[in-house]
């Protein structure tokens, strides 16, 4: 457990320069460039205690047998794509691919350790899954989720797809969920019928639904 919060705080204090190289998107206004949130200093200290916090919960709650040993590293990355989003409401693209392709390289090692199929097909399931749903919603409402949340369904359905079928399930549903009622919230709060259309990022919610499909392990 703290080795785990340990590890996930010292990666958390990385993740400004790693912002700061992220390539800009060409055809985005200035305000929503990664350099006005790459200076982040005010979060640092908040993103390194909570990446510690968490990291060191899914130690003590999880059995490490059942958990890919990739959560530990990802999750000051999940702060930092969640902070961004939320501030830029868009979702870094090199993040992503990456966290999500050593979370593959790890599975494929997994299974040549352990030779347990079943155990990376799901895996590979809950990607395929969760990507295609959030393919589908993309392509229907392409105003209200923009393809960040695409990807980053495929780097979440890896991880809950390793962990179980419930798991999966929680997890998407619970993102979806706390989403709906925090935009239903903030337009009682607001008392405007518009601000259930005002853009709000999801991938915030999605990483939330994700932590809750996680710890359900433990239930």
């Amino acid at each position: 457990m703290l080795v785990s919060a340990a590890v996930a705080g010292l990666l958390a204090l990385g993740m400004p320069a790693l912002l700061r190289r992220l390539p800009e998107p060409v055809d985005d206004p200035p305000e929503l460039s990664y350099a006005t949130v790459a200076g982040w200093a005010p979060f640092l200290p908040v993103a390194v205690a909570l990446s510690a916090a968490v990291a060191g919960l899914l130690g003590w709650q999880v059995d490490p047998s059942r958990l890919m040993v990739a959560l530990t590293p990802l999750t000051p990355v999940c702060v930092l794509l969640a902070y961004v989003d939320w501030r830029v409401q868009r979702l870094p693209k090199m993040p992503i691919l990456v966290a999500t392709a050593v979370g593959l390289g790890l599975l494929v090692a997994e299974w040549l350790w352990t030779r347990e199929t079943a155990t990376a097909l799901g895996a590979l399931a809950g990607l395929v899954i969760a990507r295609s749903a959030f393919w589908l919603l993309w392509r229907l409402l392409p105003h209200a989720m923009g393809f960040g949340d695409v990807r980053l369904a495929a780097l979440v359905g890896l991880v809950l797809g390793r962990l179980g079928w419930e798991q999966l399930a929680v997890g998407l549903w619970a993102g979806l969920a706390i989403f709906g009622v925090w935009g239903i919230g903030r337009a009682i709060a607001q008392r405007s019928r518009t601000a259930m259309r005002e853009p709000l990022a999801y991938g915030p919610f999605m990483l939330l639904g994700m932590l809750v499909g996680v710890f359900a392990v433990s239930l």
